[in-house]
């Protein structure tokens, strides 16, 4: 880990933030709506704050449900807005390079949910997770995609909301090649379950099958019919559904639950991009009363008394190679814009992370 010199002490750098200069109302947004600007920030001790550190931002992460803050609203997520002309910010991780608090020294490697989307920052000591051990042998990115969001909500739907799995129940992950989606497939199946995904293409089946261990995959480009296709896989009901989509496969869902089935609502990327009155509706939620279902949306700050559960299992999952990770790193800031939009396309694969440094 490189030192930080005696120059760069005194230095004033520049640095590279994106900010929100209108909100997206539909739609994804664009540059009308996020721009990127410069700004200086002075590494001169006696400029920052007490309890605040100077960080390099080193990864960022790229999450769906930065879409939601983006918006001017409140509704669905209910996320806070970021606010006009504001930075936005994201998790990520960080390097401090100056610090006014006693638990944070430089060359430190941090992990804050609250990184501003910058190549510099000054933060508030309050807003860092954690410190990370450069050399515990896992890989930075994956503090923000399987200990980070995605593997934390996948963990929650799964390990929490879900409970309890028996072995041999009939799983269904929806986005099922997305950041969630790799995650809470592979746990199922460390459950002992039978687990089917959908997913955007015919190569992103392939990759779910064969290097996250699904039992079977459908491409609903092709399998139009989505009651069709689950009649087809699940030819015994579904025993618990993540749900990352929404809409209409939420719908088609709710026909072939068996009784008490569960469904933890992670997610409907399907319906980010509109306002509430062009969403899709479900007509068949009679059927939650009939078979008896629950179905719960989550949020990851009710649980974070959970974290530690969670990270402490996920880390040792890491490190005995029982859980696999696909990342797609996309090298600078200046990509975050294109990075965001892609989110809500079939053109990733795995968690999209930005390699700022």
């Amino acid at each position: 880990m490189s030192e930080i010199s005696e120059e760069m002490r005194m230095t004033v750098v520049v640095s590279r933030e994106w900010y929100m200069a209108a909100y997206a109302l539909e739609g994804a947004p664009t540059s009308d709506h996020l721009k990127l600007r410069k700004v200086k920030i002075s590494l001169a001790l006696d400029s920052i704050p007490d309890q605040h550190v100077v960080l390099e931002t080193l990864f960022i992460s790229l999450d769906p449900y930065l879409r939601s803050r983006m918006t001017g609203r409140e509704d669905g997520l209910y996320s806070p807005q970021y606010n006009l002309n504001e930075v936005v910010s994201a998790f990520g991780v960080g390097r401090v390079v100056r610090s006014k608090d006693s638990d944070y020294g430089e060359g430190d490697i941090v992990i804050s949910a609250y990184i501003p989307v910058a190549e510099y920052c000054v933060l508030s000591s309050q807003a860092l997770i954690r410190k990370i051990d450069a050399d515990a042998g896992i890989l930075l990115p994956e503090y923000i995609s399987t200990l980070g969001v995605p593997g934390f909500a996948a963990w929650i739907g799964i390990q929490v909301v879900a409970e309890p799995i028996k072995p041999g129940s009939n799983v269904f992950i929806s986005a099922a090649a997305g950041a969630v989606g790799m995650y809470a497939g592979q746990l199922a199946k460390l459950k002992g379950c039978r687990v089917v995904g959908s997913t955007g293409s015919d190569e992103k089946v392939r990759l779910i099958k064969e290097e996250f261990g699904y039992d079977d995959a459908f491409n609903y480009h092709t399998e139009t019919n989505y009651d069709a296709a689950l009649s087809k896989y699940f030819p015994n009901g579904i025993d618990v559904y993540l749900d990352n989509v929404g809409g209409e496969m939420l719908e088609a869902v709710l026909n072939h639950v068996n009784r008490h089935a569960k469904i933890p609502l992670c997610g409907m990327i399907s319906e980010y991009e509109k306002v509430w009155t062009e969403r899709k509706g479900v007509r068949n939620l009679l059927n939650l009363v009939g078979k008896e279902v629950k179905m719960q949306g989550f949020l990851l700050g009710s649980y974070l008394d959970r974290f530690g559960d969670f990270a402490k299992e996920m880390e040792s999952h890491l490190k005995e190679r029982k859980i696999n990770s696909k990342l797609k790193i996309v090298h600078g800031i200046d990509k975050f814009l294109e990075s965001l939009r892609s989110l809500f396309t079939s053109s990733n694969f795995g968690k999209v992370v930005i390699q700022v440094k």
